[in-house]
């Protein structure tokens, strides 16, 4: 497995955090949009921007920043729900 830069970090670059910000603004100008009224002029811009982010984050290779960790394993134990039916065994 390739070393990476980010090793045990789940935070991502810098570059990648400002295609997301990106994204998050036009998401937001586009929801702004759709509540005054609905503004469809504003909802499109807002929907460009978010286009934009993505192209910014395949030009930043955003998804070099995925970590992959090795798999957990979980010991199993025994857990009760108050959803999970429970036979009553009567002596």
């Amino acid at each position: 497995m390739a070393e990476s830069a980010h090793q045990g970090s789940h935070g991502g670059s810098p570059k990648s955090w400002f295609a997301v910000i990106i994204i998050l603004a036009g998401f937001t100008v586009g929801g702004v949009g759709l509540t005054i009224g609905p503004n469809w002029l504003i909802f499109w811009i807002g929907a460009a921007i978010c286009a934009v982010g993505g192209v910014v984050a395949l030009l930043v290779d955003i998804f070099s920043d995925v970590i992959i960790d090795a798999p957990r394993v979980m010991p199993e134990g025994e857990h009760q729900s108050p959803f999970e039916h429970h036979e009553l065994t009567h002596h």
